[in-house]
């Protein structure tokens, strides 16, 4: 799933039974996002709002939500 958090692109994948996170460029690659971390044992329907609530700091008044792509 792709999802905008806070103005930041991400992508987070089901691998292997893990959440593997991504950062996504403008230029279609992507890097692995060591610092965001999701627990296994999490279900889809929750995983935008783990993230919205670990990453809050990203928050500005031009972007405060997490949306899904």
């Amino acid at each position: 799933m792709k999802l905008d958090v806070f103005g930041r692109r991400i992508e987070v994948l089901r691998q292997h039974n893990e959440w593997c996170v991504y950062y996504l460029g403008n230029d279609g690659k992507k890097r692995k996002a060591h610092d965001i971390v999701v627990p296994t044992n999490l279900d889809e329907a929750d995983v935008a709002a783990y993230i919205a609530d670990l990453c809050h700091e990203w928050a500005t008044p031009a972007h405060s939500e997490v949306k899904v792509l």
